[in-house]
């Protein structure tokens, strides 16, 4: 098992509506010692491959690519986060329960529509309303440590990402200006295909990055975004 860095370890995976490889991904998750797996379009033999290695959470699979969950290596009460055209899911990680948690934190799983969408026209519409209801909820319900990671189709120069990063720090982009290197690019148009574009992320209030990796999930066209946090004093 990979050495965890820091207070939590945080795997989030776009599984490519269903495509990523069940068993590889529950092998890598205990190969990795992940303690939360974000994940989007997630299938049902991919949701039960991963409630076999992480017990606790909710998995919500189908047939679309519209599944998501949040998978728990200890207890949690995943919520779903109403924002309208594809939900966002969102749990509370308490230290009673958590062992290495000095306190608590919060962590929500995104997935904002895809710009390419058909019609064009309905899919930006459904960004803004989905960017306008996840701003609305971090400004109304303010955590002091909190993640929010996922899928979020849309690079760094996007309004979507830039939203974000003008209130929540870019876990990617942290441990870029730590270690002197570029933030490592995460979507290709299939699996094995160079990764073209910087769309998946890890946006946080009141924790620091020990480590940061993108990292094969074998099937997909997302590397996934590995992400050992730790809890500011």
């Amino acid at each position: 098992m990979q050495e965890k860095r820091g207070d939590l370890r945080v795997l989030s995976a776009n599984l490519w509506g269903g495509r990523a490889n069940p068993q590889a991904l529950a092998r890598q998750i205990e190969e990795l010692g992940i303690d939360v797996i974000a994940v989007q379009e997630l299938s049902p033999s991919q949701a039960g491959a991963i409630s076999e290695v992480l017990p606790h959470g909710k998995l919500e699979p189908t047939p679309d690519c519209r599944g998501m969950g949040i998978a728990l290596r200890h207890p949690g009460n995943v919520q779903r986060l109403d924002l309208r055209h594809r939900d966002a899911r969102v749990v509370e990680l308490v230290p009673g329960e958590w062992p290495d948690l000095p306190d608590r934190v919060e962590l929500v799983n995104v997935h904002i529509e895809a710009p390419h969408c058909s019609p064009p026209w309905r899919s930006l519409a459904h960004r803004r309303e989905q960017l306008r209801a996840l701003n609305a909820y971090l400004h109304s319900a303010p955590k002091p440590r909190r993640a929010v990671v996922g899928d979020f189709n849309a690079t760094p120069i996007w309004p979507v990402y830039r939203s974000l990063a003008s209130r929540l720090d870019d876990a990617a982009k942290l441990h870029a200006e730590a270690t002197c290197r570029r933030p490592s690019r995460t979507w290709g148009p299939w699996h094995g295909a160079p990764r073209l574009l910087r769309i998946d992320h890890a946006f946080l209030r009141g924790l620091s990055v020990d480590h940061f990796e993108v990292v094969e999930v074998t099937g997909s066209d997302h590397s996934g975004i590995l992400t050992d946090l730790r809890i500011l004093p």
